[in-house]
């Protein structure tokens, strides 16, 4: 299984993304992230997922954890085939994507090329579940100091968290450590990513 990889860029176009490993050179099919991120010539670490189908031996790029994290999740569900999770991760961040899940935006799945109105209801639909399993009926969030007034706000970027794959142990610390105070949903978000990346 590749994890990462590491090293340096040898070549980039919207489709392709070549990482020279050691004089090995491994084509990464990347994410708009990943492209934007992309120096010719220079070292860049790209989280990875290889798809494997028959004959077929695809090599997906990322560039975090969230974002390989998020296509595990998205290909987890039925009409979602990597194609359609890389079209939806290259249109919308992990935290954006978390946040239409919550929402329950079909709107802002259906941007996506591809991606239709039925195919955005049943990623909501499941990705829901998924949150709803792991947030037992009446749990309480541990709150920094000071975040009470903002408990809704902490609660849906604990929910979001969980939707991008954390446990609820590990969103609920990392949410209890953002000072919440004067941000928004998305805002305590990225900050949580920030804090469970350090």
């Amino acid at each position: 299984m590749y994890f990462y990889l590491e090293g340096i860029v040898a070549y980039c176009d919207p489709k392709l993304v070549v990482i020279d490993c050691g004089g090995v050179g491994y084509g990464v099919m990347p994410t708009s992230s990943v492209v934007a991120k992309a120096r010719v010539g220079q070292k860049m670490k790209v989280y990875t997922h290889l798809h494997v189908r028959e004959d077929l031996f695809d090599l997906y790029g990322f560039a975090d954890f969230d974002e390989k994290n998020c296509f595990l999740m998205l290909t987890s569900i039925s009409g979602v085939g990597p194609k359609a999770a890389m079209a939806i991760l290259s249109t919308a961040t992990p935290t954006q994507l978390a946040m239409s899940i919550i929402n329950e935006d079909e709107k802002a799945l259906t941007v996506t090329p591809g991606i239709g109105k039925k195919l955005a209801q049943r990623i909501i639909l499941e990705l829901k579940d998924k949150l709803a399993k792991q947030m037992p009926p009446g749990a309480e969030l541990t709150y920094a100091p000071g975040d009470a007034l903002l408990g809704g706000l902490a609660e849906s970027a604990v929910s979001a968290l969980v939707v991008l794959g954390y446990t609820t142990v590990e969103a609920r610390k990392a949410v209890a450590a953002v000072d919440t105070t004067g941000l928004t949903t998305e805002e305590i978000i990225r900050r949580a990513l920030k804090s469970i990346g350090d």
